[in-house]
């Protein structure tokens, strides 16, 4: 019963804790951060000699949190395997990470100036907090049972974050689309970072800390952390005696970077490459929370089957096949007059054209200088287009809208001549038009670059080919085919992360399981920074379907060096060092 309790107790952190990572993290934070940052700086602010936009902030803010975690992570293990102080660290990284995103909340109420400045380092701290506190909360799974167990717990406490982030995800998401106020998304941050506190308090009740047996004194903090350092190099330098385990860390890392990354971006690759809406983005975070939960159980009962390496590497030879999959999503060829970006009606009655822009359609590239304002500006007279009022905004014209995101109609004359015009430029255009009606009926452009357009890009052939053989045929639009993406990806996602969880806690002395997990975390906040840039290289070289291709190349590495693991001669180490230190501490 109390083995159960004390499972209960670590499940309930994932529960809680996911909430910062769904709600705050990837669903609204960001496009908060970017409007705070927007209404004080425009598109930019100079800073270390350079001018940075929101998304470099914000990812230069992540990190950095990251990087403090990595680097600190394995000595701090160290400590908390000589001295019992798992929990008292879990509790503290907690506290930090959960009160900074509880004053998150505070940042419209500091003045434009401050306001973004003050949600960036809250967030950045409340990641050090999350990413901190993960170490020592992974450091407790070899002590919640046997390796026999350990699969079903570490599934079971996946399954119990997906739910309990999806959960509040809803009501968030809810609140978000239906309630008016500037005290909506102040409450959303705050209430993340109290659901985070509030289930944690479960976990520290219920978890006991683990026993150490002749447990080290305390030692002043450049003392400890000369020693732990010390550790942390010895370790490294007896890298032979837990070859196994090395090894897999090596396989880790590159199956890791590559989930991580497809989860990461698959957002910017569905708005940027698809054309989806937000959403159908915000559909796709919640199928892959409620997907994920039954998913990580079921994957539990597989591993229980076939073994927890089988199960694993089974999983992610499906992420290929999902990442491959991907490739072949694309917007169906454009057909109804209502599907075009600009629309142009005539209008019987008043002898002209009313235009308006898509509702939804992406807005005018920001920057004066950038070609697409340029492009907006020369064909303004016949675009549903107009000036931009704001002055901290680098906006000179965008699409017409009114305060609902409602497009407003534009009357026009078209001529032979400015419609030759905007046809020619359309070879660099990302939008589209279409006319119905009046002496131009049935004329419509494509941009070069419209998500719809393929056959430029070196892996267009797939999505080109899958386009004509099955989306077009069974009329599925790109928004279902990505909400695919989202049942697949979820139903791996629980599964890979928590089978690798486990199965690196199988392989890990118990008397040193702060340590190693540890440098499991800096592995994997390590890994967080390759795929993006091979995904950005691939991108600028050749294009972002290459990018994500690329990604399932680090899988494919992750699965073969996989194949090198000895599980069994993992555990048989582990439990060797863990009778040796225990018999040294007699």
């Amino acid at each position: 019963m109390a083995e159960d309790q004390r499972v209960r107790g670590y499940c309930a952190y994932d529960w809680g804790k996911s909430a910062f990572e769904t709600s705050v993290t990837t669903a609204i934070f960001p496009a908060w951060f970017a409007y705070l940052f927007a209404e004080a700086n425009g598109i930019s602010t100079k800073f270390l000699g350079s001018e940075w936009t929101a998304d470099a902030m914000f990812s230069g803010a992540v990190m950095v949190g990251a990087l403090i975690v990595a680097i600190c992570a394995p000595s701090l293990g160290v400590i908390a395997d000589r001295r019992m102080i798992k929990m008292w660290w879990l509790r503290t990284l907690t506290f930090v990470g959960s009160i900074s995103c509880i004053l998150l909340a505070l940042s419209p109420y500091l003045g434009v100036s401050m306001g973004w400045v003050w949600a960036l380092i809250m967030f950045m701290i409340a990641n050090v907090g999350l990413n901190g506190a993960g170490v020592f909360y992974n450091a407790l799974l070899p002590h919640m049972g046997d390796e026999s167990e350990m699969d079903a717990i570490s599934n079971k406490a996946f399954a119990a974050g997906y739910l309990g982030g999806g959960i509040l995800l809803v009501v968030h998401l809810g609140m978000w689309l239906t309630l008016d106020g500037g005290w909506v998304i102040p409450f959303i941050m705050a209430s993340s970072g109290l659901w985070w506190l509030g289930f944690a308090q479960m976990t520290f009740k219920m978890v006991p800390e683990p026993h150490i047996e002749n447990e080290m004194e305390s030692m002043g903090l450049i003392a400890s952390s000369k020693m732990a350092l010390s550790e942390v190099i010895s370790t490294m330098k007896d890298i032979k005696s837990f070859r196994t385990l090395f090894i897999y860390m090596l396989a880790y890392f590159c199956f890791i970077d590559g989930i991580n990354s497809v989860t990461a971006l698959a957002g910017v690759f569905g708005i940027v490459v698809l054309g989806l809406t937000t959403t159908g983005l915000i559909l796709t975070i919640l199928i892959i929370q409620f997907v994920a939960a039954p998913a990580a159980i079921g994957f539990t009962k597989l591993a229980d089957k076939w073994g927890t390496k089988k199960a694993l590497q089974f999983s992610l030879v499906c992420w290929c096949v999902v990442i491959v999959g991907a490739l072949s999503f694309a917007p169906l060829e454009l057909e109804k007059h209502e599907e075009y970006d600009i629309q142009y009606t005539w209008d019987e009655d008043a002898g002209v054209y009313i235009v308006e822009a898509r509702e939804g359609v992406n807005n005018i590239a920001a920057l004066p200088d950038d070609d697409e304002q340029a492009w907006a500006l020369d064909n303004e007279g016949i675009l549903p287009v107009e000036e931009n009022d704001d002055v901290k905004s680098a906006y000179a014209v965008k699409w017409a809208f009114d305060e609902d995101g409602k497009p407003i109609p534009v009357e026009v004359t078209l001529t032979e001549e400015s419609l030759a015009k905007l046809q020619a430029s359309m070879d660099e255009s990302r939008f589209s038009y279409s006319i119905e009606g009046g002496d131009f009926d049935e004329q419509t452009g494509l941009g070069i670059n419209h998500p719809s357009s393929l056959g430029d890009g070196t892996l267009d052939f797939i999505p080109e080919t899958a386009r004509s053989l099955v989306w077009a045929p069974l009329g599925i639009s790109v928004f279902f085919q990505f909400l695919l993406l989202g049942v697949f990806a979820g139903a791996l996602l629980g599964g890979s992360q928590g089978l690798a969880r486990s199965m690196f806690g199988q392989m890990v002395p118990e008397t040193r399981s702060a340590e190693f997990f540890g440098f499991f975390g800096f592995f994997g906040k390590v890994a967080a920074l390759l795929g993006p840039l091979i995904y950005s290289l691939m991108t600028v070289w050749f294009d972002s379907r290459v990018g994500i291709f690329a990604l399932s190349i680090l899988i494919i590495a992750g699965v073969l060096i996989l194949r090198k693991v000895d599980v069994e001669d993992g555990i048989a180490v582990a439990k060797a060092e863990d009778e040796r230190n225990r018999s040294a501490a007699e």
